[in-house]
């Protein structure tokens, strides 16, 4: 349990096993450390890690009750604890000895929010129009017919939230055979079908390897009502395939519409979990705070999706312990034995050190940010394990496969159907996701006072004094759901969004 070390000094200890406290406001060397009046040896920045008792040189330094890493030098009390002292450890996992988690139970939930009904039987927190490229080549068409026609009153006046350009940088010159390539199939079906999308136009240009009509047979999007396609080298080019995409968007607008918001089940609820530009106090404040909340999702019946994998090794023993049979457990290992050798391949390591914004902000290896950013997914049992933008379909906690870089996770999340996006930041990440409403937490007061315009909820009251870990959860499962009913996220009504549609490439561009 989290716990001040006194009240006149700024030092938490996260757990009775840990030898290093986590500092609240910088620390200036000589300031007490603790009640019997042992000074701090050095300034320690907010965020760091300072020594609370002695670690001889090879031994465990120990933050939330485990090991992030090993002494690389005699560590005494009071000493600043970071990348200058400690080095990493290799922790291997196996399921010998596994025994399967209980499945969450679900509560007789009465708790409802307000989002559209699809047919076939998911539920949408927005009502935008998706025009998607299969290539680059088509994202100049795609992009410029979203603008004449949120340029124009009459999709507002039909209802819709507007028109979302879903482009990217990729779709040629890449084996159909490759994982790179399967990954962006998904991912452009996953979008085409989400429901926040009421229907969807897409574009292809017509001699890339991407092309539009095996994609369309290929991942079963066959309901004409939702979805319209063509190339535009078949359509007379750029000019008249702007016209034929608007005048076409305008008349499935007309079909489709009105829709209207109703009340539905938190079932239909699918919340990515994520983070980013994180740091010291992530897996103090904001991301057990997520957690909280998303125990609350999974209790009322909804789902949950953790990803970004290279931060969960190190901590992908807490994950195995919650699996509920051995199945899920090994794919589990088996992605994350896949980014072993993918880093290998690639002359990098797994267990490298978290970024410079990271390390500036506090955490030190992997395993310490891996341990803070799996408390994001709460103590629910987990369900299931994705590929990389997988549709889910088992309700509960869900892990998907992805790197850790956040625009492409969110964007395989979104593709698995996600259709709100939390997302905690130390240091202050500002990315939207259209079309998920993304809803940011900060996890300490001065940044979230600094950047307040980009965030939603200040998560570092807790580690101010001034608000439980529970009550933060508690307001942030509630802003879910008056997000998911239609209130505007801070990156929403900056207009933000547009610009993170990420997939996933791996293999060579030929």
């Amino acid at each position: 349990m989290m716990k001040l070390i006194n009240d006149a000094t700024p030092v938490i200890r996260l757990s009775q096993k840990d030898n290093v406290g986590v500092v609240t406001r910088p620390l200036p060397e000589g300031f007490p450390i603790d009640n019997d009046g042992t000074l701090s040896r050095n300034n320690v920045p907010a965020g760091h890690k300072v020594c609370l008792q002695p670690i001889p040189c090879g031994e465990p330094v120990i933050k939330y009750g485990q090991v992030i890493g090993l002494a690389s030098r005699a560590i005494g009390v009071g000493e600043h604890v970071h990348t200058h002292n400690v080095s990493m450890i290799d922790q291997s996992v196996s399921l010998e000895g596994f025994k399967p988690a209980s499945k969450t139970p679900v509560l007789d939930s009465k708790r409802t929010f307000k989002g559209y009904k699809r047919k076939d039987g998911r539920v949408g927190t927005r009502n935008y129009i998706g025009i998607l490229s299969t290539v680059n080549c088509s994202a100049t068409v795609a992009k410029a017919a979203a603008e004449a026609l949120d340029s124009s009153p009459v999709l507002k006046s039909l209802g819709y939230d507007g028109v979302v350009a879903i482009t990217h940088g990729s779709g040629c010159a890449i084996n159909t055979e490759t994982e790179g390539y399967q990954f962006l199939e998904r991912v452009i079906a996953g979008y085409a079908q989400h429901p926040n999308f009421s229907f969807v136009l897409i574009i292809g240009l017509g001699c890339e390897t991407n092309q539009v009509k095996g994609l369309v047979d290929r991942t079963g999007l066959e309901d004409e009502s939702r979805l319209y396609y063509f190339n535009i080298q078949e359509s007379g080019g750029t000019r008249s395939s702007i016209k034929k995409a608007t005048d076409k968007i305008v008349e499935m607008a007309k079909l489709n519409s009105p829709a209207q918001r109703e009340d539905v089940p938190l079932e239909h609820l699918s919340v990515a979990l994520q983070c980013g530009g994180s740091d010291g106090y992530s897996g103090i404040t904001a991301n057990p705070a997520l957690g909280y909340a998303a125990d609350l999702i999974v209790q009322h019946g909804g789902s949950v999706i953790l990803g970004e994998t290279p931060e969960v090794y190190g901590a992908e023993h807490l994950l195995i312990n919650r699996s509920i049979d051995r199945q899920v457990a090994g794919k589990l290992l088996e992605r994350i034995d896949w980014w072993k050798e993918y880093t290998r391949m690639n002359g990098a390591e797994l267990n490298n050190n978290p970024t410079p914004g990271n390390k500036a902000g506090g955490l030190t290896t992997i395993l310490e940010k891996s341990l803070g950013a799996v408390a994001k997914a709460g103590t629910s049992s987990l369900n299931g394990v994705l590929e990389y933008a997988e549709r889910q379909r088992k309700p509960g906690f869900n892990f998907m496969d992805s790197p850790g870089y956040d625009p492409v996770s969110v964007t395989g999340q979104i593709a698995s159907g996600a259709n709100v996006v939390c997302f905690t930041t130390g240091r202050g990440s500002v990315s939207g996701y259209k079309p998920t409403p993304c809803i940011k937490l900060a996890t300490n007061t001065a940044m979230y006072e600094n950047m307040k315009e980009d965030m939603d909820i200040n998560c570092g009251l807790i580690v101010d004094g001034h608000a439980t870990l529970e009550e933060v959860g508690e307001q942030v499962f509630e802003m879910i759901i008056a997000v998911a009913s239609g209130d505007m996220s801070a990156s929403e009504m900056l207009g933000y969004g547009d610009n993170e549609f990420v997939p996933w490439m791996v293999g060579a561009v030929t």
